[in-house]
């Protein structure tokens, strides 16, 4: 689909100028392309218009957004630690760019004031805070590239919201909140390699995480320590019932 076919389609939401004076305040540009921005910030319970089937909401900057920031992180870790191996690279990662991590951002940031989202289902999608802002980050990357939103990244999202020495100290195992979780609440839990992704340096581990034999989530990295955080991360966000 074309992206000025989506542009015809209104949004109902916050004006352009509000739009456009709130993306300055925040982040310090003016956006050229505030289609993409008010799409950032519509969230799928809030789709009201269809174009040749694709519903007009989030989603698809919400994946663009997920992966630029991972790069970026990726990126900035190995950088910053030169001499660390990769189950520590991976665990500072997730400390870094987590669902819940996010969320909290966005409310930081004051990005959570411009979703639209209907009300009833705020209580349902805990995650749409964290949603919105990878999608915002998929939107500056479509209107301004990749240099200027790695930019943007690390110096007004990383550097002014994350003390990096604090952040190496912070414990932060999916993995065990799963297993002490499920102690108290006497669930058996079981980590499933299901395939290997690629060879040599390029492998990635797919691993799901079952509880009580019924599977709750997929992670998916370089080694299976980071698969299975990454599992557990996701299956702790769908139990734990915390505002993530």
């Amino acid at each position: 689909m074309k992206l000025r076919t989506l542009k015809t389609i209104r949004l109902v939401n916050h004006s352009d100028k509000h739009v456009r004076r709130s993306i300055k305040n925040i982040f310090g540009f003016r956006p050229r392309n505030i289609f993409l921005y008010r799409l950032a910030f519509t969230h799928k319970s809030a789709t009201q218009e269809t174009v040749k089937d694709l519903r007009i909401n989030n989603e698809r900057l919400e994946f663009l957004g997920d992966a630029i920031l991972d790069a970026v992180a990726a990126d900035y870790l190995f950088r910053t630690f030169p001499a660390r191996d990769e189950g520590f690279l991976t665990e500072m990662r997730s400390k870094l760019v987590s669902r819940s991590q996010l969320n909290k951002l966005s409310q930081k940031m004051g990005i959570d004031q411009l979703i639209q989202l209907d009300n009833s289902s705020s209580g349902v999608f805990r995650s749409f805070k964290g949603d919105a802002f990878e999608a915002l980050i998929g939107a500056i990357y479509l209107d301004k590239g990749f240099d200027f939103t790695r930019k943007l990244i690390l110096d007004r999202i990383f550097s002014r919201y994350f003390n990096i020495d604090e952040l190496v100290n912070q414990e932060v195992n999916f993995k065990s909140r799963i297993i002490e979780w499920a102690q108290k609440e006497k669930k058996q839990t079981s980590y499933n390699l299901l395939e290997e992704i690629g060879t040599g340096f390029k492998k990635q581990y797919v691993i799901e995480l079952c509880i009580e034999g019924i599977p709750m989530a997929k992670g998916q990295d370089y080694s299976i320590k980071g698969a299975e955080q990454s599992a557990s991360e996701k299956a702790w966000q769908k139990i734990s019932g915390e505002n993530l």
